[in-house]
């Protein structure tokens, strides 16, 4: 019999069919509005903290359908966006400092289905709603930091050559002092040898010649480009760790990054992590000082610095920082004598700094600074202004009792500090301090009228396929109808496990895939209907229509799936999701058009003598 399949393929096709239905489940049941309540430091909150917030909710009636303590944190679910809105203002008040409320979405997906791991495909920031950051860069920091690098090394080539100086930066240049007049050419020409193109001037000083090395403009824009070129990259690693699909990271203006979260789920950790400018130095402790002395007096002795520990603690620390964060390559989490940690491993230069540090310094406390820029408003002749504030805090305080250079262990943080340190580390050191001047919560009433007109688009589209074929191809036609519904329940299906968010193309996208597919049934009946004409018999006919019509079908496909994932590698945002979407439609209709649709044509009309087909 030429139009059969054998049982087993007939099973297969069967179940593929049945799993992504069952995949596409989750997206009917919907989602609620919600609010999810948590710690501002720590991102967590135990039983005992959300029976406490349980309570305060419950005590301030703000109206929500659902209240629970869900993965460390309490949700807290609402029948409308506005009732949302209302109660996060609310919660904020009746909780005060301390904790984050969080606007999100919590699926209504059955507990036998999410207990399968299902869950319903991710939705863009123009349907679904999300969080958008926007960033500026300090450009001033950027020199400054890098004015900060080109002392550190001139006194080290200038140590290392054996040349008495006091080298340090003033404003926008660095200035080395030589005590020594014949040790000024030497010291010019060394250091000029160290950076050709760094700008060397001498300039008479209050102690006789100094040597003044300012960067050149073309130096500073390239500075100024790096340090925005990084941080966006740095951002975007971050959003990686975040496991958020489809994010918009990108630059805008000069100093600008936008970065938007589509359907994130947890607010306050996006916020923690993209937000924080969060880098590390390590300083040795300066011995034989009393920092409670320095606490009181207000200042710290030469070449000291006063910091604090979390305890709140004072300790003394040299200013001279032995590694920073931008010689990270490399941070993971792990446990150290059953305490969590740190793993850090070092680049090169960083590995050789820190050998020679514990070389000489045996026995000797060193510290680890976590080191974050804020930004906070302050009043300034009646007005409110932003102004950069520095927080540095000391992590952690050892005894250096071993020589190590590029790998070693931060201890002394919990479990969630070590989560959080880590993924900041691994994802890259900022090379420059950024500050959050915009932040939105774009709630899913913005995207509900996209949605509205999304579905209405997509189901009169489905509506006029579905009786076009039906008046056009009669039975045949119900048959490519069922294909279509298949192809759309298996679309929906891989869009639900595949980390894709759809958005507004990718609507545009469903409602492509479903003319296509159309398209490829067009194709085999047009040549059933030529096969017929030419005097085959019925199964001949069917038969000659799949077979021959697939090379046309699959050269269709196939050169929009080339142009699909071309606009996948090329795209970005928007043109993603519409690569991705179409994409992953061809593969669907090739199976639905071809396969499934075959299969249909075979069980009724497959294996019998018939005298005419209901195609006409």
């Amino acid at each position: 019999m030429i139009n059969h399949y054998p049982l087993w393929k007939n099973i297969l096709i069967a179940l593929v069919v049945v799993v992504g239905l069952l995949v596409a489940l989750p997206n009917l049941f919907g989602e609620d509005p919600s609010l999810q309540v948590s710690f501002e430091k720590s991102g967590k909150i135990d039983a005992a903290s959300a029976e406490e917030v349980q309570r305060t909710i419950q005590s301030a009636g703000i109206g929500q359908t659902g209240l629970r303590y869900d993965k460390e944190r309490v949700v807290a679910t609402f029948a409308t966006v506005e009732s949302q809105l209302r109660a996060a203002d609310q919660l904020r008040d009746a909780l005060g400092k301390g904790y984050v409320v969080a606007l999100a979405l919590q699926p209504r997906t059955p507990r036998w289905l999410a207990a399968l791991g299902l869950k319903p495909m991710s939705l863009g920031l123009d349907l679904r709603g999300g969080v958008h950051f926007l960033f500026q860069v300090d450009m001033d920091a950027a020199l400054e930091q890098r004015l900060e690098r080109y002392a550190n090394d001139f006194s080290r080539i200038l140590r290392d050559d054996r040349i008495r100086r006091n080298v340090y930066v003033d404003g926008q240049s660095v200035r080395v002092e030589v005590p020594d007049a014949q040790d000024v050419d030497r010291a010019f020409e060394v250091l000029k040898a160290a950076d050709p193109e760094v700008d060397l001037r001498r300039e008479a000083g209050g102690s006789g010649i100094v040597i003044v090395a300012r960067m050149t403009e073309q130096q500073v824009r390239e500075r100024q480009n790096f340090a925005i070129e990084q941080n966006t990259i740095t951002l975007r690693n971050r959003v990686n760790e975040l496991g958020v699909s489809e994010p918009v990271v990108q630059r805008q203006g000069v100093d600008r990054i936008v970065v938007q979260l589509p359907g994130v789920q947890d607010p306050a950790q996006a916020e923690r992590v993209l937000g924080a400018t969060a880098t590390l130095e390590f300083h040795l402790v300066c011995d034989g000082e009393n920092p409670y002395d320095a606490q009181q007096k207000g200042r710290a002795p030469v070449g000291c610095e006063l910091f604090k520990e979390r305890s709140g603690a004072p300790v003394l620390l040299r200013r001279r920082t032995i590694v920073t964060g931008d010689q990270l390559i490399d941070a993971s989490q792990t446990f150290d004598q059953g305490m969590p940690a740190v793993s850090v491993r070092l680049d090169a230069k960083g590995g050789r700094e820190m050998l020679e540090t514990t070389k000489a310094n045996l026995n000797k406390p060193m510290a680890v600074v976590f080191v974050e820029q804020k930004r906070e408003q302050v009043e300034r002749d009646g007005e409110k202004v932003e102004v950069a504030r520095i927080e540095k805090e000391v992590i952690n305080v050892a005894t250096i009792r071993g020589v190590f250079s590029s790998q070693f262990q931060i201890t002394g943080l919990d479990a969630v500090e070590a989560r959080d340190l880590a993924l900041l580390l691994r994802a890259g050191a900022l090379a420059a301090p950024i500050y959050k001047v915009e932040e939105r919560t774009i709630g899913p009433s913005l995207g509900q009228d996209n949605i509205d007109k999304g579905i209405a688009a997509t189901l009169v589209g489905a509506a006029l396929v579905v009786v076009l074929m039906l008046v056009y191809y009669h039975v045949f036609g119900l048959i490519a109808d069922i294909a279509l519904l298949c192809n759309f329940i298996l679309l929906v299906a891989l869009l639900s496990l595949l980390p894709t968010a759809l958005s507004l193309p990718g609507i545009a996208g469903l409602v492509l895939t479903m003319g296509m597919a159309v398209d490829a049934n067009v194709l085999i009946y047009e040549r059933i209907r030529e096969e017929l004409r030419h005097g085959s018999t019925p199964q001949a006919s069917i038969h000659a229509g799949f077979e021959k019509a697939l090379a046309a079908i699959a050269d269709s496909n196939l050169t929009t799936l080339f142009a699909g994932l071309v606009l996948f590698a090329f795209g970005t945002g928007p043109v993603k999701g519409f690569a991705v979407v179409l994409c992953l439609g061809i593969l669907t209709t090739l199976f639905t058009a071809v396969i499934v649709s075959r299969a249909i044509v075979n069980a009724l009309f497959g294996g019998r003598r018939i005298e005419r087909l209901p195609i006409w």
